[in-house]
């Protein structure tokens, strides 16, 4: 069913719903890189497909166009796939359920995928139209950019021409976007033993929080589940009998956490003592997060006798210790950008298996020292449990160019069109253009897109009057001599 057909623009919204139909989680890309290929392929353009399945599809100038230098126009084709507990859709086999909302487009019990969707339904229009002015266009569509940028950091783009560079990965119409923050994965592994106790059992989950990207909205200091139910287990330890059965938080490294929970056991006379440390927790988290975030509730399901396979207590001591003392969210703001975040983590999944507990961080900084400074940190920290630290999908920052004739026009064009002036911001959340500026000697960069809301979310909406209007000022780009 055709949902988006009576969009403008028409054709970015053709090929959006058509990817949509494709699932594209990260590392889940094939089916939509094979997809981009063979629409290159009947367009007869240059097409290179890689073994990590990234794509570039290289279109000569329009008429008239020959001299102009040609422009690079960058975006990714992976996205968060997350869905709300319960959802019936298996996102690895199954399209998204586009739905309208007055100016907004979203997918029904499950993020949308606008980050970057959004960046590849604009290329394929660009290149089914042949009646649009532009130089010759080198479009770079990578994979996997949303856990560690994969595909930026392993393409081969030496056989590219372009020094400017459109990066279409942005969520706020009116920015500029030359700069941005490097990170990298953080992983704990914390070895962990079982035995058998009995007592009062229950599920305890924290819940209704905002979530978000974990470099665009990190500065709004929303709650943590992961970290929120770290703080809960270690005021449940001084309880009699206590353990942790089960454990598991977040979705995404790069998303802040909505949700976590925990099957927890104690002492069957403790049960009353249970319920009312709960309460209190919850009681302190409302008065505390009632500006930044709150919906947050602890839900507990009702406490039941019985015995259960749970943690050792060196085991839980290790686990509580590490999720109540780890660092989280905005460690630094920049000195010399108001208001933007220079160093900052994300606790982003917790879980506890078999032969471990494991966590995952997002790790971000616009000084490369800093990132490795706190880096560092959260090793000592796990080591002092007896775990062990790995570091994957280390980045870059994208340094600010104080010269840049492509961003100067750029800005020079969004004046005339919209009459005011667009800010030229860094910006926190990670971008590839740091890692393609040092593929490609002396290249510009700006990044630019349309309005989106809850991006990495269920809740996550995208403009369509934004859309339209950051379709058109692209084109204008494009225009330019």
């Amino acid at each position: 069913m055709d949902i988006l057909k009576d969009l403008k623009p028409q054709k970015v919204f053709y090929y959006f719903e058509q990817i949509c139909r494709i699932p594209h989680g990260s590392g889940n890309i094939d089916r939509l890189s094979d997809y981009l290929a063979a629409f290159a392929k009947e367009r007869k353009l240059v097409c290179i497909q890689d073994e990590l399945k990234n794509v570039i599809i290289i279109k000569e100038a329009a008429p008239g166009y020959e001299k102009e230098a040609p422009i690079i126009l960058q975006g990714h084709m992976d996205m968060v796939a997350v869905k709300k507990p319960g959802a019936a859709i298996d996102m690895e086999k199954q399209g998204l359920e586009l739905k309208l909302d007055g100016d907004y487009v979203y997918a029904e019990n499950t993020s949308l995928g606008g980050d970057d969707g959004i960046a590849v339904a604009y290329a394929l229009a660009i290149l089914d139209d042949e009646t649009l002015k532009h130089p010759k266009l080198e479009i770079i569509i990578t994979v996997d950019e949303e856990v560690g940028m994969d595909g930026a950091r392993g393409i081969d783009v030496s056989m590219l021409e372009g020094k400017r560079m459109l990066n279409i990965d942005s969520e706020e119409e009116g920015i500029l976007w030359a700069g941005c923050a490097g990170g990298a994965r953080v992983d704990w592994e914390v070895p962990v033993t079982w035995e058998m106790k009995s007592g009062s059992i229950c599920k305890v989950s924290i819940k209704g929080l905002s979530g978000g990207h974990s470099g665009a909205e990190i500065d709004k200091e929303r709650g943590n589940a992961n970290w929120l139910l770290g703080r809960l287990l270690e005021e449940l330890q001084d309880i009699r009998g206590f353990s942790v059965a089960q454990l598991e938080g977040g979705l995404a490294d790069n998303a802040i956490p909505r949700e976590a929970s925990a099957t927890v056991v104690v002492d069957w006379e403790k049960e009353t003592e249970l319920t009312d440390v709960i309460k209190r927790v919850e009681s302190e988290l409302k008065q505390e997060l009632q500006t930044k975030d709150t919906g947050v509730f602890i839900e507990v399901k009702d406490p039941a006798s019985g015995s259960i396979r749970c943690l050792t207590a060196e085991s839980v001591r290790k686990v509580s210790y590490l999720l109540f003392t780890a660092p989280n969210g905005v460690q630094a703001m920049s000195a010399d950008v108001k208001g933007l975040v220079e160093t900052s983590l994300n606790m982003g999944i917790i879980e506890l298996r078999e032969e471990a507990f494991k966590a995952h961080f997002s790790v971000r900084s616009s000084l490369e020292s800093a990132k490795w400074v706190l880096i560092r940190r959260l090793k000592r920290l796990v080591e002092t449990a007896g775990g062990t630290q790995g570091v994957q999908g280390d980045y870059p920052g994208w340094a600010y160019q104080v010269d840049s004739p492509f961003r100067d026009m750029a800005a020079q064009v969004y004046r005339e069109m919209f009459a005011r002036e667009p800010e030229v911001k860094a910006i926190h959340a990670g971008l590839e253009c740091g890692l393609l500026s040092a593929k490609i000697p002396g290249l510009e960069c700006i990044s630019i897109g349309p309005d989106m809301k809850d991006i990495h979310t269920t809740e996550e909406r995208l403009s369509i009057s934004s859309t339209e209007r950051m379709w058109n000022y692209v084109l204008e780009i494009l225009k330019q001599k």
